[in-house]
């Protein structure tokens, strides 16, 4: 019976034979659009943050000792006319929620964008609820959305006391299409005389190769690699956001890293086809202690004086060392040796863990180690 691990290295070693050049026949060199290396500086989406109420609960919202929803409630109907004592308030239909937001670049008032609410208190589910008018600020303290209107989730809970049950997560869900901007934040691009190009991941191969790229594009030097994360670009008077489409668009070539990223938790190993190990040779094995203690009751003997019962602990140890599992590995030696080598051994997901940080500890993996 293969364990999970077998599989997934069989899964990594399939991918990687059908990813070999030699199996698409195309060459080693990927060239992908500029728009998916590179990000626009300056161009980006903003957190948002607020403070709201969810009203219309089934007696799921906060409770009494959730202080600051009552004198929330208290406010929102002193503003409506209603004077009441914030103490008196004792409502479970109502909870108190932060709402998050993502404002998008170039977005103008009358933009509608979604929103996230998530309770603050102790209410048991936001189902059924609607979302009370929240202003939703930036992180300079200003207003640019507000957001309101009725909550949908991804789950519920039913039940109470002990006979219940909860699908996914009640307490938070989004409100669609429920904020609108209200502060203009969209950029003239008709103002700028240069603009600069981010480099998703940073190599100075690549951002050599999209300044080449626009540069023959332009017929001109208008752009120039700062560094292996910019690239500046100067912007001519006029039609500047044809000329970004356009620049966007080309087609560059990436040189990925060297990387393997491993997951002890699930098990899952990702290792490009680049990585190459240099001559090494592992040695694995396992050794298992195992302890068992029984407790036998003691008897004193038929008509005895000052006997007591009393138990007895009996302990065994049993020690299984398993003989020593080795690989070779020559050379420049290939993801597709190093997988079967491990396959051969039996590895599990925790002894390719250690296999790898003990091979990356020895000099011998030529590429990134990442555990995460």
């Amino acid at each position: 019976m293969r364990t999970g691990i077998h599989a997934v290295l069989e899964t990594l070693l399939l991918t990687v034979a059908l990813a070999s050049p030699s199996a698409l026949g195309q060459p080693n060199d990927h060239f992908v659009q500029i728009r998916d290396l590179a990000t626009i500086e300056g161009i980006r989406d903003n957190p948002l943050i607020g403070y709201g109420m969810v009203v219309g609960l089934n007696g799921t919202g906060d409770r009494r000792q959730t202080i600051f929803s009552t004198q929330t409630l208290g406010n929102i109907l002193l503003k409506m006319g209603v004077t009441i004592p914030a103490a008196a308030v004792s409502v479970k239909n109502v909870a108190a929620v932060f709402v998050t937001a993502s404002l998008p670049p170039f977005s103008r008032p009358g933009t509608q964008i979604d929103v996230t609410v998530s309770s603050i208190g102790d209410a048991t589910s936001l189902e059924g609820g609607t979302l009370l008018l929240a202003p939703l600020f930036a992180g300079d303290g200003q207003v640019y959305a507000e957001a309101q209107g009725p909550v949908t989730l991804g789950g519920y809970s039913a039940g109470k006391g002990g006979n219940t049950k909860q699908v996914n997560h009640p307490t938070a869900g989004r409100v669609p299409n429920g904020g609108l901007v209200e502060r203009d934040t969209s950029l003239d691009l008709r103002k700028l005389t240069t603009i600069a190009l981010l480099a998703r991941e940073p190599d100075f191969r690549t951002t050599r190769d999209m300044a080449m790229a626009i540069n023959h594009e332009v017929g001109g030097p208008a752009a120039t690699a700062i560094d292996g994360r910019r690239v500046e670009l100067s912007l001519p008077p006029a039609g500047v956001p044809e000329l970004l489409a356009r620049l966007l668009g080309l087609k560059v070539e990436i040189h990925p890293h060297a990387k393997v990223v491993v997951s002890e938790r699930t098990g899952t190993i990702v290792m490009g086809r680049d990585v190459r190990l240099t001559a090494v040779s592992i040695l694995h094995g396992d050794l298992t202690v195992e302890i068992s203690t029984e407790y036998q009751v003691s008897q004193p003997a038929p008509y005895s004086r000052g006997g007591v019962t009393t138990t007895v602990p009996d302990t065994q140890l049993d020690a299984k060392e398993e003989k020593v599992k080795h690989i070779a590995l020559g050379e420049g030696a290939s993801v597709e040796q190093l997988v079967t080598g491990l396959q051969a051994i039996g590895a599990s997901a925790r002894d390719v863990v250690a296999i790898l940080q003990a091979i990356k500890a020895a000099g011998a993996l030529q590429a990134d180690l990442e555990v995460i």
